[in-house]
């Protein structure tokens, strides 16, 4: 075999690599058909990279108009994902720190990893940043007694307990739960955890939420029995939370809708396998814990901090309160959307 029947026969198996990546590429932007074809979608910026760079190696082949073709289709298809980094850096609060502006609060966002060896860097991360509020998932057993260790700091606080090991949700609160609402609410089978927080004076309704695995497992039937929790959140709220989905799938657009939400971009990825070194995370991470506002919340900034032991990383949400809710008369309260499931 000579060096120029070894190119070609290398060329082709380039050239059909690449379009085999190409096919569930493009069946991932029909994720709205299917559950199947969003399971896909969520590694459409792996993919889209994985065409372009067959696409790029083509050109020096016989294949070079397939190759334009190949490089257009993953550069079109990337270009898709961009809200999901913080292309330009993480919005910054720095001009809302004048003192005639709304006060500044945090929130901390973790999935915390049921069975987490390094529970003290999870501590000692809140004791340093200090968010205000805290939206947790996966809080097992083992999680519970080591979350105690705070509740001096975090005295308020709804616990969901779910019917399976890796635990449920929960929400710490370093400030008052709202007038007319009791510790908060649990839905869902543990997977939603709702409580109205007093900002001095501002109610804000926070919910943290942790959807299952996607297709062929349940999150899209989980979705399903969550649209009526999602529809009925409070005209002022911030849901956070890991939904096994990325920024640009059908799961996150659906909750959107249903809780007629904004979905905060340029997280970045925030999920790699733990067996991965963690420098791969920004290249090869998905990007599933998502953050959602609505009505009087201005995001200030989103962005991610050092891991905690967890496979997910922590993201810190800077926001402010602009408008004028009375603490007793919060527009729906976790008590009143619970009540409306009974």
């Amino acid at each position: 075999m000579t060096f120029r029947d070894i190119t070609h026969r290398l060329a082709g198996a380039i050239f059909w690599a690449t379009a085999l990546a190409s096919i569930p590429l493009v069946l991932g932007f029909f994720a709205d058909w299917h559950p199947a074809f969003d399971s896909i979608g969520h590694f459409r910026a792996h993919l889209a990279v994985a065409v372009a760079a067959g696409g790029l190696v083509l050109l020096a082949t016989r294949f070079r108009r397939r190759a334009l073709l190949a490089i257009a289709l993953g550069a079109a298809a990337f270009w898709t994902t961009l809200p999901a980094f913080p292309i330009g850096g993480a919005r910054g609060a720095a001009a809302n720190e004048d003192p005639g502006n709304p006060p500044i609060y945090r929130l901390l966002q973790l999935n915390l990893r049921f069975d987490n060896g390094a529970p003290e860097k999870v501590l000692s991360l809140i004791g340093r940043v200090k968010p205000d509020v805290i939206t947790l998932e996966e809080v097992s057993i083992e999680w519970q007694p080591r979350l105690s260790l705070i509740s001096a700091m975090y005295p308020y606080s709804v616990v969901c307990i779910a019917p399976y090991r890796i635990g449920g949700t929960a929400i710490l609160s370093r400030r008052p739960f709202a007038a007319k609402a009791t510790s908060g609410g649990c839905s869902n089978r543990g997977s939603l955890a709702l409580a109205d927080v007093d900002f001095g004076g501002r109610v804000l309704q926070v919910a943290a939420l942790h959807l299952g695995w996607p297709w062929p497992f349940g999150q899209s039937r989980q979705l399903a029995r969550a649209q009526n929790d999602l529809a009925a959140l409070g005209g002022t709220t911030l849901l956070a939370g890991d939904l096994n989905a990325a920024t640009w799938s059908a799961a996150v657009r659906r909750v959107e809708k249903a809780g007629a939400l904004t979905h905060v971009a340029g997280i970045g990825p925030t999920w790699l396998d733990r067996r991965a070194p963690d420098m791969l995370r920004p290249y090869v991470g998905l990007p599933i814990d998502q953050v959602f506002s609505k009505g009087e919340v201005a995001i200030l900034s989103a962005k991610t901090l050092e891991s905690v032991g967890s496979d997910h990383l922590p993201v810190l949400v800077e926001f402010s309160l602009t408008g004028s809710i009375a603490p007793d008369e919060p527009k729906t309260t976790a008590t009143a959307l619970l009540s409306r499931q009974r």
